[in-house]
């Protein structure tokens, strides 16, 4: 797999918070639940999405607004607008008021997945947030822009028109549907936006690993080192894999990356062992075959020096946790 799938296999939507707005402006909507991701769009009307230090990005109609990190941004009708935080939808359908208390349905609940104080409101916004943890998740979202803008034109419609149609029912398997729904727009709006000229005038640059992985050079050595971290790469086996000379591909991935192959392939392997700790009861043993060290000992040894602490005492961590 390629690292944006490997970065949505990791983040896949589960009871995701997701639900529709309904805003008679001015309005502003503050999103503070510490998910890793989430998409914003404008159903009807527009808006303005503030996010720390950058200027406020416009929402037309449509378009798609992806924000990472789990510092809070608001979405606003007006940025100059004085006008005070209101309500957001949760998982369950029920609303809740800008400091989180649950309202009484009679107040702003207008429906299914639905806040507002009417239906024929001006605007509609809708969110969709995903919560997920690990290294390796860490370390591919660590290269993200804060926010990445996709505009309507650059989409491909037919998942988020068909997410809108199912906000409204209630099925039995309907949050199985719908947390599938915004698994695939959250996909189409990463690689739509990732390869968008000026993807990242807002945070950052588009990640190394997002370029590199259509490099005919480093390509190929990147997808063998995401799916197969346990064999015995080297150098000279990933140029081979990639047609290359050794030091023209090293040379090419160090341009990429900004690291070594090596020093890519360690970081891989030692953030895919910390989630294994924590995600599966594999021995440390069996984990160091996994990730392609050739005893728990030399896994240990690496796993302190780059996490600062034992295996051991990192599981323990997240059993207690």
């Amino acid at each position: 797999m390629d690292a944006l799938t490997h970065l949505v296999e990791r983040i896949r939507s589960t009871g995701a918070l997701l639900g529709t707005n309904l805003l008679t402006p001015p309005w502003r909507i503050r999103l503070d639940e510490g998910a890793t991701m989430t998409v914003v769009t404008m159903l009807r009307g527009s808006a303005w999405l503030e996010a720390g230090d950058a200027p406020p990005r416009h929402l037309a109609p449509r378009d798609l607004a992806v924000v990472t990190g789990e510092r809070p941004f608001s979405v606003t009708s007006d940025p100059s607008s004085l006008a005070p935080p209101q309500y957001v939808g949760i998982a369950d359908g029920r609303c809740t008021d800008a400091s989180g208390a649950v309202l009484p349905d009679a107040e702003i609940s207008l429906g299914l997945r639905t806040c507002g104080d009417r239906l024929d409101a001006e605007h509609a916004l809708f969110t969709g947030s995903f919560a997920a943890t690990g290294r390796l998740t860490r370390r591919l979202l660590g290269g993200l822009p804060r926010v990445l803008m996709v505009p309507r034109e650059r989409q491909g419609r037919a998942p988020m028109d068909l997410l809108e149609a199912e906000l409204l029912r209630d099925e039995p398997g309907q949050q199985a549907v719908l947390d599938r729904l915004l698994d695939l727009v959250l996909i189409g709006a990463l690689r739509d936006g990732l390869s968008r000229p000026g993807a990242a005038e807002d945070g950052g640059a588009v990640p190394p690993w997002f370029s590199a992985t259509a490099d005919p050079v480093v390509g190929p050595a990147l997808e063998v080192i995401h799916d197969r971290p346990e064999l015995p790469h080297t150098v000279a086996s990933l140029a081979d894999r990639a047609q290359s000379s050794r030091a023209a591909f090293a040379r090419r991935f160090r341009e990429l990356l900004g690291e070594s192959p090596i020093a890519y392939l360690t970081a891989w392997r030692l953030c895919l062992a910390a989630d294994l700790l924590r995600e599966s009861e594999d021995t440390l043993e069996v984990i160091a075959r996994r990730v392609g060290y050739s005893s728990a000992f030399a896994l240990s040894t690496a796993f302190q020096r780059e996490h600062g602490q034992r295996p051991s005492a990192y599981r323990a961590e997240a059993i207690s946790a």
